[in-house]
């Protein structure tokens, strides 16, 4: 479901938990009508908001948000995690095995497990899901360094699985756990992948029913899934069926909550302090402020290092001086977020407590322009600079695909405009946004990013080696002294032994200022209609939305 700050949360369908792009941002109302919660033709049909379409919803291809939160329902892995205590439960292995060295998985399949075409899951399906990851032939650089730490999968017997580790490499468990297990033949003819990229076949409790391309996805309940007659999943999933909208824009989702026609909306503070008011507020529709240990995502502002404007540390931390973030938390925010200091939420163990928020400083901004040679040599209001024999203008564009955050963003533009920084905002469509991205079409970008695990591994975004054409580093950040930390820090089992390094890690990115980091969430907020029941307000480590049920 969607969280707080960036719209979608990172979904539990993998227990490697990668970090996902976050862009559940606003934008476009598509215009939904009928279908309304409380009508007798819905009673037992329940409306959630994805926050936009995914751009496919392919398990072995898909990055964004969007994707990830259809596929927490129809996919699954070999282990999940608890919502209450973080252990391992099993899921489509029945029993686990871990070698004396820490280095061989061997994992029992459950026995009846069926796709939702009614093929059986086989141990063929295990190994596919893994090697498919390594096929040059299918775009899978976002998933790569989870799994590099992995050598090979082999098939042991008709129902066993064996991963061997390669190296040390603290997640190589995690990585197994919690890898997507995929149907081999539906997703292993890498020319079938625009044809099946609105298609979703899996094992899990929910089948795909409807992709309606633009208006919303329908799932409905799967009545032969294995997981019915479990213990562990006896309170969960009770939902009979599920329309997944694609609402961007905030106000007219908070509208269609209060109308019935969603039934839960993750809360930015705004709408939980301003919007969530009325007299159907604690009777109809309910407001839940409240706090778990789930990761906590964060958004920024990135700048494309192959572009000569933001290759001087200097400029960027100028840059950095003059995003206002404590009045965007004031104004925007009512307080209930901090000034992010780093490149994962600092809440975390692994984030270093002795880097301190940038500072919004404009005085000290145009002295770090000046000293990188930046000034104003023409009078007209913008800082120029000499680059490749050229005069440059310091101007450039900032792209996003949260119409909603445009208000931050436009604060920026004017105060950075005082000092000689000339900032164009341009709204993108989510699809041809991640096109950009890809294609590494921009100058500096607005998004965010997932929480990820709560054992944190940075090299999906951070290493230079994720910089590559499909990887998570797409800005192009490039600094050796992180490398060889993140590569020592992964061979690291005990946490204790990770800690320093991983915090002298978000040191020196947070000195390097590839992001301006925005904010760090305090709370969980989100709304709900009271048709909606639900054991607890959050579980210890997630809100916990797969145990609530509809009532009339």
């Amino acid at each position: 479901m969607k969280s707080n700050q960036l719209g979608v949360a990172l979904s539990a369908r993998s227990a490697m938990a990668t970090m996902t792009l976050g862009l559940a941002f606003a934008g476009l109302s598509f215009g939904l009508t009928g279908c309304s919660g409380g009508s007798e033709a819905s009673k037992n049909v329940t409306y959630f908001n994805l926050g936009g379409e995914p751009s496919t919803l392919n398990p072995i291809t898909s990055q964004d948000l969007y994707a990830s939160n259809v596929q927490n329902y129809i996919m699954e892995s070999l282990m999940t995690r608890n919502d209450d205590t973080y252990a391992w439960e099993p899921q489509l292995a029945s029993a686990f095995e871990i070698s004396p060295d820490g280095k061989v998985f061997t994992f029992k399949l459950r026995p009846g497990v069926k796709w939702h075409d009614g093929k059986p899951l086989t141990v063929e399906d295990v190994k596919f899901s893994f090697d498919v990851i390594f096929d040059p032939k299918f775009p899978t650089a976002h998933l790569r360094p989870f799994y590099e730490g992995l050598e090979k999968v082999e098939i042991v017997d008709a129902n066993t699985v064996r991963f061997t580790a390669k190296e040390t490499y603290f997640k190589n468990f995690e990585s197994a756990a919690g890898l997507t297990i995929v149907p081999k033949h539906i997703y292993g003819d890498v020319e079938k992948g625009p044809k099946i990229s609105k298609e979703l076949v899996g094992s899990g409790p929910y089948i795909l029913d409807k992709n309606e391309k633009g208006k919303r996805i329908v799932l409905k309940k799967n009545a032969t899934w294995w997981g019915s007659s479990v213990p562990y999943y006896k309170d969960q999933w009770k939902l009979e069926q599920i329309v997944l909208r694609f609402v961007q824009d905030p106000t007219v989702a908070l509208e269609m909550l209060k109308k019935g026609e969603l039934d839960y909306e993750g809360f930015t503070p705004e709408q939980y302090e301003e919007k969530a008011k009325g007299p159907e507020w604690g009777t109809k529709v309910f407001k839940v402020k409240t706090q778990n240990l789930s990761t906590k995502s964060y958004g920024f502002i990135g700048w494309n290092f192959k572009n000569p404007l933001f290759t001087d540390k200097r400029v960027r931390l100028a840059l950095y001086h003059l995003v206002n973030r404590e009045l965007m938390i004031q104004k925007f925010r009512y307080g209930m977020s901090l000034p992010a200091t780093g490149p994962w939420y600092q809440q975390s163990d692994y984030a270093s407590k002795t880097v301190q928020p940038v500072p919004y400083d404009p005085k000290k901004a145009l002295a770090m322009f000046k000293e990188a040679g930046w000034i104003d040599t023409d009078k007209d209001g913008v800082l120029d600079h000499v680059i490749d024999g050229k005069k440059t203008p310091m101007k450039f564009t900032i792209i996003t695909a949260n119409q909603d955050f445009m208000k931050y963003l436009t604060i920026f533009k004017e105060d950075a405009k005082q000092v000689g920084v000339d900032i164009e905002l341009k709204y993108v469509e989510w699809n041809s946004f991640t096109k950009l991205l890809d294609e590494r079409k921009f100058d500096a970008v607005n998004l965010g990013w997932g929480g990820g695990s709560v054992d944190n591994d940075p090299k999906q975004i951070w290493h230079s080696a994720s910089a590559t054409p499909s990887g998570s580093n797409f800005i192009d950040y490039k600094n050796p002294a992180v490398d060889k930390l993140i590569d020592e820090a992964r061979t690291k089992m005990k946490k204790e032994e990770r800690l320093p390094i991983l915090q002298k890690v978000y040191e020196l990115i947070a000195a390097d200022a590839p992001y301006a980091f925005l904010f760090n969430d305090k709370d969980v907020l989100y709304g709900h209609t009271a048709r909606m029941k639900k054991p607890k307000d959050s579980f210890k480590y997630s809100i916990g939305t797969s145990y609530w049920w509809l009532g009339q």
